[in-house]
C-alpha cells in the first residue's frame, strides 16, 4: 500500500476531488430483512454463478480474439516487474490495452501506441483520441465486467488501485505503475515502452524523456533570478494536502529554482497543519479553482501576505490536470509553474499581473 493518502493518489493522477470517506466495516444488505431474505440470497447466489460463468467465457473468448488480432506468434515474450513487485508476463506485444490511470494513458499515446487503447478510466481526457474511448470507472469504481468484455491483452493501472487483484483473478494481465518523483517518471516511461513491446523501447523512452527534460529547462530559462527564488506553496487538495520536495511537482519546482515551503521530512504529499502554511508565509500560492474559494476563509489565513497581495495562481481544471499528472506533459506543467512564479497567472480576483505590475496580455494561454 502506498504511503500517499488515497485522496491525493487519486487527485494527483486525475483531478483533485473532495476527500473519500472510508466505507463502514459492515454494509446492510439490500432486501436482507424479513421473510424474503433467504430467497433473495438464493437469487443473488444464482446470479453470481451466471455472472462468473459469463466473465469466464468472455475471458476465454478474449484469448482467441487476442491471438487473432495481436502480435505475430513469433513475437518475443515480455517479462517485467511492475511497481507492486509483481512479475508481468506477456507472450508478445499487447494489441488491446486498457489504461485506468490518466498519466499512463497519456504515456501510451506519447509513445505512439494510442491506437492500441480500447478503454480508459473516467478521467483520461487527453489526448482527444483517448478521450473518445469507452469509460470504465475511477480508481475505486472500476467496472470489472466491462473491462473483461473489452478482451484486453494488458490492463495498466495505479499501484493503489483495488481492481488489480480482481482482474488478475479473472485471468487478465495487469501491470501497475505509479511514478512519484521526476526520476520515477523517466523510469515508468521506459517500463511502459518495454511493456508495449515497442521496437528499441529504451531508446524511444529516453528520447521522449530528453524532450521533456529540455522543455523543463526552457521553462526555467524564462524566469528572472528574483522570480525563480520565490517561496512556493502548491496545494493539491483541501486538508490541506501539498506537494512536497520529493514529489515530481516538487522536483519541477526545484528545477525552476523555486523554494518549496514544505519540509522534505514530511514526504511527497503531506497533509499540513494550516498553521504551518501561515508560519511559512509563501511568496506565491498555487491552488485549483475548487480550493481557491475556501482558502481565504480558513482560520488565520487572512494574514497570509500572498492572499493579501493576490499572489495566488488559480489553476483551471484542465491546467490542474496538466500539473498533477506525472507523464508526457511535464514540460507544460513546468511552463504553468513558471507562469505562476512570473506573475502571469490569474489570482483570486481574476486579474493576471506580471512581475512589473502590468496586465499580462497573453497570460490566458492553456497548454
Amino acid at each position: 500500500m502506498s504511503l500517499i493518502p488515497a485522496r491525493v493518489r487519486l487527485a494527483r493522477a486525475v483531478r483533485f476531488v473532495p476527500a473519500r470517506r472510508p466505507s463502514p466495516p459492515h454494509r446492510p444488505q439490500r432486501g436482507g430483512g424479513g421473510g424474503g431474505g433467504g430467497g433473495g440470497g438464493m437469487l443473488r447466489r444464482a446470479a453470481g454463478v451466471v455472472l462468473g460463468a459469463t466473465v469466464t467465457l468472455m475471458t476465454l473468448s478474449g484469448g482467441l480474439v487476442q491471438a487473432a488480432e495481436g502480435a505475430p506468434s513469433n513475437a518475443a515474450a515480455i517479462v517485467l516487474q511492475d511497481d507492486r513487485g509483481q512479475t508481468v508476463r506477456l507472450s508478445g506485444p499487447p494489441a488491446r490495452i486498457v489504461s485506468l490511470l490518466p498519466s499512463l494513458t497519456e504515456s501510451v499515446c506519447a509513445l505512439g501506441a494510442c491506437d492500441r487503447l480500447v478503454g480508459v478510466d473516467d478521467y483520461s481526457n487527453w489526448p482527444p483520441q483517448a478521450a473518445a474511448l469507452p469509460r470504465l470507472g475511477g480508481l475505486d469504481t472500476t467496472q470489472i465486467e466491462r473491462v473483461v468484455a473489452l478482451r484486453p491483452d494488458l490492463v495498466l493501472l495505479s499501484r493503489s488501485s483495488r481492481a488489480a487483484v480482481r482482474l488478475e483473478a479473472l485471468g487478465l494481465n495487469v501491470a501497475s505503475f505509479e511514478p512519484q518523483s521526476l526520476d520515477d517518471v523517466a523510469r515508468v516511461l521506459e517500463r511502459t515502452a518495454r511493456m508495449l513491446g515497442l521496437p528499441d523501447a529504451p531508446r524511444r523512452a529516453q528520447s521522449l524523456w530528453h524532450t521533456l527534460d529540455a522543455e523543463v529547462t526552457q521553462a526555467a530559462a524564462t524566469l528572472k533570478p528574483a522570480q525563480a527564488r520565490q517561496r512556493l506553496y502548491v496545494e493539491l487538495a483541501s486538508g490541506p494536502y501539498a506537494a512536497g520536495p520529493s514529489s515530481f511537482i516538487g522536483g519541477l519546482m526545484e528545477r525552476l529554482g523555486a523554494r518549496n515551503i514544505v519540509s522534505a521530512e514530511l514526504g511527497a504529499y503531506p497533509r499540513l497543519n494550516p498553521e504551518t502554511v501561515l508560519q511559512a508565509q509563501p511568496d506565491r500560492i498555487v491552488v485549483g479553482a475548487y480550493g481557491a474559494r475556501e482558502m481565504a476563509s480558513r482560520p488565520g489565513w487572512s494574514r497570509l501576505r500572498a492572499l493579501q497581495q493576490d499572489a495566488v495562481c488559480v489553476f483551471a481544471a484542465d491546467e490542474m490536470d496538466v500539473l498533477v499528472r506525472p507523464g508526457p506533459r511535464l514540460g507544460d506543467a513546468a511552463r504553468l509553474l513558471a507562469d505562476c512564479l512570473a506573475g502571469r497567472m490569474a489570482g483570486l480576483r481574476g486579474e493576471r499581473v506580471d512581475a512589473r505590475g502590468d496586465a499580462a496580455p497573453d497570460a490566458g494561454r492553456r497548454p
